[in-house]
C-alpha cells in the first residue's frame, strides 16, 4: 500500500487504483471520489488556505508507519518550496520521488537559473534585486504553487518584496505550456506536451485553471524541451513523474520552472506501455526503470478547475448535481461552503483538437457554476 499526499490527492489515488495499487489518501479536501478510490483518508491541512500543515501531515505519516502495511508515500502538489517539510515527512515513511535535497536545489531560484545558464537552456530574464522600472516585470515566489505566488510587479511598495524564494522575472509573450516526463535521476522519458489554462482570481492573475494535452509543438520546441528535460533530470536527480513549465513563443521555448513531483497533467496520459502513470512512477522510483515512449494519442484530453465566483453553500441537491455531471471529479460533499476563488470541483472533456476541448471545458465550467449558485 502507498500513501499519497497532496493539496488534492484525487488524481494520484485514482491513477493508482487504475494500476491496481492500494492507497491511503492524505489531502485537504477528502472529496467523495478521493475517498472512493483510497482505502482511508487523513486530513492534512486547511482547504481555505490551500496549505498543507506540518503537524497533521507528520501525525498521519507517524500513524501509518506504526500501523504497518504502508511501503512509503508519494508527494504531489503542495510541497513545492517546502524541502524541510518534505525531509521531515520522508523520515517517517520512505518517499517515492525526487529527494528533499534535490527539491531544495530546484526551488532555489538562484541555483536553478544559474544551472539553466550553464546548461545553455533558454529562459526569461530574471533578477534578484528590484528592477530599475516596474514595467514588464513579474514578482514570483518559488515556494508557491499553482500560480498563486505570481503577480505583476508594480514597483517598490511598503511591503518588502525581497525574501527567501522571491525573484523578478521579465514578463514575455507566449503560450504557457508544460512537458510531462518521468525521470530516474539520470535520464528521462518525455510523455508529451500540454497547454496550461490560466485564469485571474481576485488579485492573482495567473492562477492555474486546468490542463489540456497531449498537443503538438514545433520541432524546434520539441528538440529544445527534450534536451532541457534530459539535462535537468541528470543535473538535479529528478526521479518519477515531473513536469517542466515553459513559454512557447512562435517556436521559441523559454523554461520557467521544473516541478519534480507528479503533476496535474498525469491525468492526460492514462495509457503507457505496461500500465498507467502511477505504475510508471513507482517503477522509476523503485527500480530506475523508465517506460517506453507512449503510443501516439488519437485524442486530446482536458481537465479544468471550477472556482467559485461568489460565496456558495453546497446543498445536497447541488452536490448530487456535481456527482452526476459527466466527467466531473474532485467531488465535494454536501454542506461544504466556498468563498470566492476556492475550487469547487473539476470538469473533463475530450476531443480531436485542443481548441475545441478548451472551449468545451469553459462551457462546462460556466454552466455548472451557474447551476450551483446559491446564496451563502
Amino acid at each position: 500500500m502507498i500513501a499519497c499526499a497532496a493539496i488534492s490527492a484525487r488524481a494520484l489515488v485514482e491513477a493508482a487504483a487504475a494500476d491496481g495499487v492500494a492507497t491511503v489518501a492524505l489531502d485537504l479536501f477528502g472529496d467523495a471520489d478521493t475517498c472512493r478510490h483510497a482505502s482511508a483518508w487523513h486530513p492534512i491541512g486547511n482547504p481555505v488556505t490551500l496549505c498543507i500543515e506540518r503537524s497533521p501531515l507528520l501525525a498521519a505519516l507517524d500513524a501509518l508507519a506504526s500501523q504497518g502495511g504502508v511501503d512509503g508515500w508519494v508527494a504531489g502538489s503542495g510541497f513545492d518550496g517546502e524541502p524541510d517539510l518534505l525531509l521531515a515527512a520522508a523520515e517517517r515513511l520512505p518517499l517515492f520521488g525526487t529527494t528533499p535535497a534535490a527539491m531544495h536545489r530546484l526551488r532555489d531560484p538562484r541555483e536553478f537559473f544559474e544551472r539553466l545558464d550553464t546548461l545553455e537552456i533558454d529562459h526569461p530574464e530574471v533578477g534578484f534585486e528590484p528592477p530599475a522600472t516596474p514595467e514588464h516585470w513579474l514578482l514570483k515566489d518559488a515556494r508557491s504553487c499553482g500560480g498563486w505566488g505570481v503577480r505583476p510587479w508594480g514597483g517598490p511598495s511598503a511591503a518588502n518584496d525581497s525574501g527567501p524564494g522571491r525573484y523578478w522575472q521579465r514578463r514575455l509573450a507566449g503560450q504557457p505550456m508544460s512537458a510531462t516526463f518521468i525521470g530516474n535521476g539520470r535520464e528521462a522519458m518525455l510523455l508529451g506536451f500540454n497547454r496550461q489554462l490560466v485564469r485571474e482570481i481576485g488579485e492573482h492573475p495567473f492562477v492555474f485553471g486546468g490542463i489540456v494535452g497531449p498537443v503538438s509543438v514545433d520541432e524546434s520546441v520539441r528538440s529544445a524541451i527534450t534536451r532541457a528535460v534530459g539535462a535537468l533530470t541528470a543535473e538535479f536527480g529528478v526521479v518519477g513523474l515531473a513536469s517542466l513549465d515553459f513559454l512557447n513563443d512562435g517556436g521559441r521555448a523559454r523554461v520557467l520552472e521544473l516541478n519534480p513531483r507528479p503533476p496535474a497533467s498525469l491525468v492526460l496520459y492514462p495509457d503507457l506501455h505496461g500500465g498507467g502513470p502511477f505504475r510508471a512512477h513507482m517503477n522509476a522510483c523503485r527500480h530506475g526503470v523508465l517506460p517506453q515512449a507512449p503510443p501516439p494519442a488519437n485524442s486530446v484530453r482536458g481537465q479544468a478547475i471550477v472556482y467559485a465566483d461568489a460565496p456558495l453553500w453546497l446543498h445536497a441537491a447541488a452536490a448530487a448535481r456535481i456527482a452526476d455531471w459527466p466527467g466531473a471529479c474532485d467531488l465535494p460533499r454536501a454542506g461544504t461552503r466556498f468563498s470566492p476563488g476556492e475550487p469547487i470541483c473539476s470538469v473533463s472533456a475530450c476531443g480531436h483538437e485542443a481548441e475545441a476541448v478548451i472551449a468545451e471545458l469553459a462551457r462546462q465550467s460556466a454552466t455548472l457554476r451557474t447551476s450551483l449558485e446559491t446564496p451563502s
